[in-house]
């Protein structure tokens, strides 16, 4: 029998320097999210960088389809919590518009400035100014750090209002981080400074899924075996709870071209997104 201990906590979770032309993201989405803008911003649908509160982080984008929107997609970023913003992303909502559904994408204040409990706060205070604007349902997707931020929405302990709450269809979580007690292993804690009762209270999987939560959790077929792992372990304990709750790993894909499903208004990913 053979066992299997990951010693190297950076290698595990680091993706760029595993796929071929890495170093190419996230520069590769500047052009694809400022192009985006500028084509809504020209015919009068995008609504750029809305204040939610008073941080200078503290903005959103709402971008609406041609139509009365059908509900509201809202788009976490990721970054390990320590970089981007809203600006990266624009383009992700082209799938979800063609729909028929206004997107809002938020940007928040970063670690070390601030700690993982207060950007859960933050994300539901850009979740509520959003809400306010569009009617009707409303869904969640987060990448990467931004999926442990979007399942944190639909935990028993969210931030969220109630009244927001139960407007919430789904949640699709893409690469998502749901057990924070790995991370913490890593360097770059210096900065998130991650301690085991902020791990308890801020990781999804450690966590009660809100009552009527249903999440997919959608993953890369190529991504490093952590994500593929964290992929299936959110799933797998909210199944347990009462959650209706799917994990799809999609071949072929790594940790960043799994989000250009977003982009096409047919990808599954998308399709799947807006499923009610």
């Amino acid at each position: 029998m053979s066992y299997f201990r990951i010693t190297d906590w950076e290698s595990a979770y680091t993706s760029d320097t595993y796929v071929v032309g890495g170093d190419r993201w996230p520069a590769a989405w500047v052009e694809p999210a400022r192009a985006f803008r500028d084509s809504l911003a020209m015919s009068g649908r995008a609504k750029l960088d809305l204040i939610y509160e008073p941080g200078e982080r503290n903005r959103f984008d709402l971008f609406l389809p041609a139509e009365k929107p059908r509900g509201l997609v809202v788009f976490i970023h990721g970054g390990y919590w320590l970089e981007l913003d809203k600006s990266y992303w624009s383009h992700l909502a082209a799938g979800p518009i063609a729909n028929g559904y206004a997107v809002s994408i938020p940007s928040y204040t970063l670690c070390p400035e601030n700690r993982l409990t207060g950007i859960a706060k933050e994300v539901a205070s850009a979740i509520g100014a959003a809400s306010d604007m569009i009617d009707g349902p409303m869904m969640l997707a987060g990448h990467s750090a931004g999926g442990q931020l979007a399942a944190r929405m639909v935990t028993a302990t969210s931030p969220l209002a109630a009244s927001i709450q139960t407007r919430i269809r789904h949640v699709v979580s893409i690469s998502g981080l749901h057990d924070l007690r790995p991370i913490m292993k890593r360097a770059m804690n210096e900065f998130l400074r991650i301690d085991v009762a902020e791990a308890m209270a801020e990781s999804p999987a450690l966590l009660e899924p809100a009552d009527n939560v249903r999440i997919t959790c959608w993953v890369g077929g190529t991504e490093r075996a952590e994500f593929i792992r964290q992929n299936a372990l959110l799933a797998n304990i909210w199944t347990g709870l009462g959650a209706a709750t799917a994990a799809v790993v999609e071949p072929d894909q790594n940790h960043f071209t799994i989000l250009d499903g977003l982009t096409d208004p047919m990808h599954a990913l998308t399709r799947t997104l807006l499923s009610e």
